[in-house]
């Protein structure tokens, strides 16, 4: 539903963006969307300065961009909900659900999942959004969290920029790992050659993960690892064990030449993710059991006594030096 235009009248010097912040009770990033939008005017005047300082008496006039919004698709699934409260969702995402809409994509999305839920942030700025804080591929599960409001997504964006934010994925690769613990620190940027790849381009974003060994299969070909993150670029997992000659099990991308053909899906799962709650300030930690393809393949191909108590006591924060 779109808000009514609206206008104020300044009653102290103050900053244009914290003004209206103030005013709408919305981040200022949601304000500076507005202004770049051209839907503030000062005294009648538009104004592209977020900063702009105003004088007492002058008359601020918000005209608010009509909501833009797709209803959503049918969907035949459901989410696991690993918690949940007036700020944030917490979900299991099965493999196989794509997070946004795309034009290549046909089926639901979890957005549209989300619709269903009545789970839309502010439109203030004109565009509907669904509080996608961070997401996972098309192929890859685990857990995630989603903002239930505009505060909450702000929070929660700035925790991964400061890294008070974070994840560790579970995922099956092969060949082993030649040590206990690798760190690969490499750019990473678009493939020139396969534009649905990504590659270590000299020019790309920094990247840097942290792998380390946790089991070797019976007939040691394969390896369950843990991954930290310290970036969360676009396939970023993936692109990094290519650079070590590793591929993720299921990894019909970037492990093409592989000979495994019964795996129903890339191995690849984000297993645990810690966070500050946005209101309460309280360090939350939320895990995501496997899914049953890998659970099962673990299972087959592990000791069963060892793979058991190693998730029974698995302290994932103190397997890495740094």
């Amino acid at each position: 539903m779109q808000r009514p235009n609206t206008s104020f009248i300044v009653d102290e010097a103050i900053r244009l963006d914290v003004f209206l912040s103030q005013k709408l009770e919305q981040t200022r990033n949601q304000i500076v969307q507005l202004i770049e939008q051209n839907a503030i005017t000062v005294d009648g005047k538009a104004t592209s300065k977020a900063g702009l300082k105003l004088k007492a008496d002058q008359i601020i006039w918000i005209t608010f961009p009509q909501p833009k919004s797709t209803p959503a698709q049918t969907i035949d699934f459901d989410v696991e909900v690993l918690f949940e409260d007036d700020d944030i969702m917490v979900i299991n995402k099965p493999s196989g659900l794509t997070v946004h809409p795309a034009p290549s994509v046909k089926e639901p999305t979890l957005v549209d999942w989300l619709k269903i839920r009545g789970i839309a942030l502010s439109t203030l700025s004109g565009e509907e959004r669904h509080g996608i804080v961070h997401r996972l591929d098309r192929g890859t599960s685990g857990v995630m969290v989603v903002a239930k409001n505009n505060e909450a997504h702000e929070a929660l964006s700035l925790q991964l920029q400061d890294k008070t934010m974070g994840r560790y994925y579970l995922a099956v690769i092969t060949p082993p790992l030649k040590e206990l613990e690798t760190t690969v620190d490499k750019p990473i940027g678009r493939s020139s050659q396969n534009r649905l790849k990504m590659g270590i381009i000299p020019l790309g974003k920094s990247a840097k993960t942290m792998f380390r060994k946790l089991l070797t299969s019976k007939d040691e070909t394969s390896e369950l690892i843990v991954c930290k993150l310290f970036t969360g670029r676009t396939h970023q997992i993936r692109v990094h064990l290519e650079s070590l000659s590793r591929h993720i099990l299921g990894d019909h991308l970037y492990g093409a030449h592989q000979k495994d053909s019964k795996v129903e899906h890339i191995l690849l799962h984000a297993y645990r993710l810690y966070l500050i709650h946005p209101t309460t300030k309280d360090p939350l930690t939320f895990q995501a059991p496997m899914d049953a393809v890998m659970e099962n393949y673990c299972e087959k191909h592990f000791e069963s006594k060892e793979y058991h108590e190693t998730f029974s006591s698995l302290q994932l924060e103190s397997l890495f030096s740094a």
